[in-house]
């Protein structure tokens, strides 16, 4: 008998998932006991019309039985016959896919396993005691802080190198760039004296050595070692971070014991991963670490044409900026002055015209400082992909396209809790199953796509699946039991599509671990919201979804429309403005339960009147005397009523403070041209008010 590609890729798996149950199985514990049978189990029904295979794995899984029966730990001889196992089967499937003979199975005896101990055996004895990170910041304060930095860029190329391995186990590039990575850690480490990082970092190491050497096969199983030791160093080198910002040192300990001894056991057991040749590929750019404040890193350019970084802290960064802010303003000013005063040919206005060009320059190359490319968060949804869909049993091809695409550093630490929903619901809820996959025609690999581009001002972000797509029927329903709409209420597709981003929906049957109880894409909504962003799905059933998210290129400035409300100015964010009309008087009514409403091309659309809102005298009472100015955000349309439209003006936004920060209807505050302060309206917040 000769098995089938997907039939081999299946026990492969299996026997990999096996191998790594057992790595830390040890005698007189039951810990494994019962996932390493579920396996044996799985194996013993994929190997049924093959005796030469199913014989062996039904042997060791009635030893098993006998231990559950009994309520009994493992034992010496169980572990070695399992360990055995694993060694003997990877061998053993690859010569049935070849049609070749296959090496006997003799189940080893308690005798013979006592004096010809595997080497993962061996593995188990490793000793490691847990201690504390030992910073010793007195003399290593420097020395860490260039440590702290460099650590960051490493980890960040580990991850995403580890991600081309696992889909790419024969690059030799990408491996070579994480035995490189960890050789630096570990050495640094060591002179500081890290003893949990250097220790960690030294068998990976040695693990990764045996790769490069040709003697390991990198399978998913080690991968996995490899990134769950990385997250261990990551989680370091964050104790790190804390005590370089608020001087408090470590008193937690990282437990590395446990992976200390999974990282030795694979490098003693090259029989569970044989050795193939690898090839040479692309190398990958360092990457700032996700969970820590994002680096900024400053282009210079050289005289040979090339380019060099330099680390800035992103306070001074930020200081800078305001400082350009203040700078725009007072050439603003300036401006206006010398309006009213000299002649429009004189040398002074020639001069202020070299300022106002000089100042406009300046305020863009400091604005693109806060640009850095979105690449790290698209990583770290690959990560997160990658281990989702493992945990689901789904097979998924993850991709990502555009992740060069520069954003404002603001919207690349905030967009990342949003994507992680998203990415977490496409592959819950999105994805079908491998069975319900082909029983739809399509192949049994999903396909989860991850863009981002520019567009005009803004940035778009577009997660796509080719699964099962949203059924608006089922939302409605589902909406209409939780009494988020009423029955009777006329909603367009959008609007009932919509629905899902309201607190406490979910369509699905059953709470998991990772979806279902109605918590997360509410979240999705409000701080996408929070970023000046929207969010729209398009949906086809049976062929998938793209959730779009459309963003302002940076938070820092806005293109605002300036309007005067009685003696006080505001500025409404252009993206969200239709248009501005001069209202006639037939065209407005009162309408019971919805107040003032203004007949716009057949369209109904509210009235409000900023000036009761905020308390604002001597402003225009009549619509017919004002201006409405027609706004649209999240599918809602609503007629803000001012006196007068200024004009249009790019504003450096203010921070008002924590006092005035939770003002409803109000995003922060900017200074004019003339020198007066106007608020910044929100129009989500305000409309929702």
């Amino acid at each position: 008998m000769t098995t089938t590609k997907n039939h081999h890729q299946t026990l492969d798996d299996a026997c990999n998932r096996l191998a790594s149950e057992i790595v830390l199985a040890q005698a007189g514990s039951d810990a494994g006991l019962i996932p390493a049978y579920s396996l044996l189990s799985d194996l013993l029904a994929a190997t049924a019309d093959d005796p030469v295979l199913h014989g062996p794995v039904n042997q060791v899984r009635a030893r098993l039985d006998g231990l559950l029966d009994a309520a009994m730990p493992f034992d010496e001889t169980t572990l070695q016959a399992l360990r055995k196992l694993v060694e003997w089967l990877g061998p053993a499937i690859e010569a049935r896919v070849a049609g070749q003979p296959v090496a006997e199975w003799r189940m080893p005896g308690a005798a013979a396993m006592s004096t010809h101990a595997t080497p993962a055996a061996a593995a188990v004895e490793v000793t490691y005691t847990e201690q504390v990170l030992e910073l010793n910041m007195a003399e290593n304060a420097e020395l860490l802080t260039e440590f702290h930095a460099e650590a960051i860029d490493h980890l960040s190329m580990i991850e995403s190198s580890l991600l081309i391995l696992d889909e790419e186990p024969e690059d030799r590039d990408a491996l070579n760039q994480i035995f490189r990575s960890f050789h630096t850690i570990k050495g640094v480490s060591g002179f500081l004296h890290l003893t949990p990082m250097h220790t960690l970092t030294h068998e990976v190491e040695s693990l990764l050595d045996l790769a490069r050497t040709g003697q390991l096969r990198l399978t998913p199983v080690i991968i996995t070692a490899i990134l769950q030791s990385r997250d261990a160093v990551q989680t370091m080198v964050g104790q790190i971070t804390v005590a370089l910002e608020q001087g408090r040192l470590p008193d937690v300990i990282v437990p590395v014991g446990p992976l200390i001894r999974t990282v030795k056991s694979l490098a003693l057991n090259p029989l569970q991963a044989p050795a193939v040749s690898v090839a040479p590929a692309m190398e990958k750019t360092p990457e700032p670490m996700p969970s820590a404040p994002p680096p900024v890193e400053a282009r210079a350019g050289t005289g040979g044409g090339s380019s060099s970084t330099v680390r800035i802290n992103t306070e001074k960064l930020d200081a800078m900026m305001n400082v350009v802010g203040e700078l725009v303003i007072v050439q603003s000013q300036i401006s206006e002055s010398a309006r009213e005063q000299a002649d429009p040919n004189s040398p002074l206005a020639r001069n202020i015209s070299q300022l106002r060009r000089i100042t406009k320059e300046l305020q863009l190359n400091a604005m693109s400082l806060r640009l850095m490319p979105i690449k790290p968060t698209f990583q770290k949804m690959e990560r997160l992909a990658r281990d989702l869909s493992r945990d689901f049993g789904k097979k998924v091809v993850f991709h990502t396209e555009g992740e060069d695409t520069e954003v404002d550093r603001t919207v690349v630490e905030e967009i990342s809790d949003p994507l992680v929903h998203m990415v977490r619901n496409s592959l819950d809820h999105g994805l079908e199953a491998t069975d319900g996959r082909l029983a739809a025609g399509k192949p049994e690999h999903g396909s989860l796509s991850l863009k981002a581009y520019n567009q005009g001002s803004s940035i778009i972000i577009e997660l796509i699946d080719d699964g099962r797509g949203i059924d608006p029927d089922r939302i409605h329903r589902k909406a209409l039991e939780k009494g988020l709409v009423k029955d009777g209420d006329s909603l367009t597709h959008d609007e009932i599509l919509q629905l899902i981003f309201a607190p406490g929906f979910s369509t699905a049957e059953k709470v998991t671990a990772v979806s279902g109880r109605g918590v997360g894409m509410d979240v999705v909504k409000r701080n996408i919201e929070k970023l000046r962003g929207k969010v729209e799905i398009i949906t086809e059933l049976g062929k998938g979804t793209t959730f779009r998210i459309r963003l302002p290129l940076t938070t820092a400035i806005i293109d605002g429309l300036v309007v005067r409300v009685g003696g006080d100015r505001f500025i409404l964010p252009s993206n969200s403005v239709q248009m501005a009309l001069r209202p006639n008087k037939e065209g407005i009514t009162t309408v019971h339960g919805h107040g003032e409403v203004f007949d716009h091309r057949g369209r109904i659309v509210p009235i409000r009147r900023l000036h009761r809102q905020f308390r604002i005298s001597g402003a225009v009472e009549q619509p017919e005397a004002g201006i409405l100015v027609i706004m649209e955000t999240n599918d809602r349309v609503t007629a803000l009523l001012v006196d007068e439209l200024v004009g249009k003006q790019e504003v450096v936004v203010k921070n008002l403070g924590s006092y005035l920060s939770n003002l409803p209807g109000i995003a922060g505050g900017a200074i004019l041209g003339d020198g007066n302060i106007a608020l910044i309206l929100d129009p989500v917040s305000l409309i929702a008010v």
